[in-house]
């Protein structure tokens, strides 16, 4: 199942996106929150046999909000199912 997306609520200081499938089903969310030196990254995912499908979205989406300020750290907590998930092999920090 693809998974995509779908913009909830969109400021400078945070972003609110649901994650849905093909037919516009919410299966997720994904909140971004902005600091001046920190991106807070908080997410969840219902369908655990999407969950590499998750961090392959996910993670290439946050890269890109981080060109924005080389310096910015990045803190998520992101979960599939029940399951913490890493996106560079470390629990708090990409």
């Amino acid at each position: 199942m693809q998974i995509y997306f779908s913009p909830e609520v969109m400021t400078p200081q945070f972003q609110v996106l649901n994650v849905v499938d093909p037919n516009n089903k919410a299966v997720g969310n994904l909140a971004l929150l902005f600091d001046e030196k920190k991106l807070y990254v908080y997410g969840i995912l219902e369908e655990e046999e999407v969950g590499a499908d998750f961090k392959d979205l996910v993670t290439p989406y946050i890269k890109g909000l981080s060109k924005a300020n080389p310096n910015l750290d990045v803190l998520s907590c992101l979960y599939v199912g029940c399951k913490k998930i890493d996106l560079n092999g470390t629990n708090n920090n990409q």
